[in-house]
């Protein structure tokens, strides 16, 4: 019995001794090994008579649980030890403040795109969006604009592979072509609905067209109010009776609730646009604030072109419209101050904060 009480101290001391996990392995050999003591002690026994055998395992065996007790002990240890060397390695300075990720927002150029699509929807217009890949018949033909045209020169337009010579495509230099893939689908929608065939023009009766087109448009300028990529919103109402009338209308007050202001004055000065006639280019004046007495230019429009309303799929005879295209980007810098366009585009965290 003494033997076995000195075995356990041994084992203790030795278990106690181990700086290492593997110290500690190997010093579990020497007792609990398949060589150790206990287990020889455990083969000794085979002599005994049963009687013995009783009295001298349940010894062994009350000493093999100490000294396995002894060693997941010592294990604990040593592993609190290392967690706690590991800890002091990697400390932590909790009185710092924690460091979170900043809260993102929509771009300025986006916060207006939804404010002039809110705007216009509450006046009954829909939404259009299409391909920044334009084909030429959409971009340029449909739109009754001659092969002569400036725009159509490799200086002022994005050409892009595909298409062909005679129709090349292209990044979109406006969001106009929309305004045809619309009324062209809304067309001929009807014409199914009402059972006609062929390619004639469709002079029966059918809902008007309302639609507003904004987006991404490409064109090679860049300057402090030009920028090669840029965003557009077209505007197109057709219908049966709809004059220029009802465009000075729908403009001025779309600019009255965009800049919330009554005091805002509208000029509708001639110009020319191959797919209107007649055209206008709108100017807006604020008559207070710092743009007091200036006028501002801030759209194109005009009666569509009676080509324009044949290529929808349309008779002029019968069907008339206005259409109207805006800069969201220089709206966004006439409702926010800001005096270069660039500054949208650049990235600058610090100045894209500002606006939410």
């Amino acid at each position: 019995m003494n033997d076995l009480i000195d075995l356990v101290a041994s084992a203790k001391s030795a278990f106690a001794g181990a700086l290492t996990p593997a110290d500690l392995e190997n010093a579990k050999a020497r007792f609990l090994g398949k060589s150790g003591q206990i287990t020889e002690l455990m083969k000794g026994m085979v002599a005994l008579s049963v009687e013995e055998k009783k009295a001298l395992g349940a010894n062994i065996n009350a000493a093999k649980q100490a000294i396995e007790a002894a060693l997941a002990a010592r294990r604990q240890a040593l592993a609190d030890a290392e967690m706690a060397s590991q800890l002091a390695a990697e400390a932590l300075d909790v009185s710092l403040p924690g460091r979170t990720s900043g809260q993102g927002g929509l771009h300025p150029v986006s916060l207006t795109l939804e404010r002039i699509e809110a705007i216009f929807g509450s006046m009954g217009f829909d939404v259009a969006q299409g391909p920044e890949i334009e084909s030429d018949w959409f971009n340029f033909t449909a739109l009754n604009t001659p092969q002569d045209h400036p725009a159509r020169s490799m200086h002022d337009t994005f050409y892009v592979e595909g298409g062909s010579e005679a129709a090349p495509n292209l990044l979109r230099t406006h969001t106009s072509p929309m305004q045809i893939r619309y009324a062209v689908q809304h067309v001929k929608a009807h014409r199914a609905a009402a059972g006609i065939h062929g390619d004639a023009l469709f002079s029966g009766d059918m809902p008007e067209i309302r639609v507003i087109a904004p987006g991404r448009t490409y064109r090679v300028d860049s300057d402090a109010t030009h920028s090669p990529m840029f965003h557009q919103c077209e505007g197109l109402w057709v219908g049966e009776n709809v004059s220029f009338k009802d465009l000075k209308f729908v403009f001025t007050d779309f600019c009255r609730t965009f800049f919330e202001s009554d005091d805002l004055v509208l000029r509708f000065r001639p110009s020319f646009f191959p797919f209107t006639e007649p055209s206008a280019e709108i100017d807006i004046a604020f008559q207070s604030g710092p743009l007091s007495g200036r006028w501002l230019e801030v759209a194109g429009s005009g009666q569509v072109h009676p080509n324009v309303i044949r290529n929808m799929g349309l008779e002029p005879e019968k069907y008339i419209g206005f259409a109207f295209g805006m800069g969201p980007d220089r709206l966004t810098m006439l409702r926010y101050g800001v005096n270069d366009l660039r500054l949208f585009f650049d990235g600058d965290v610090r100045f894209l904060s500002q606006f939410q």
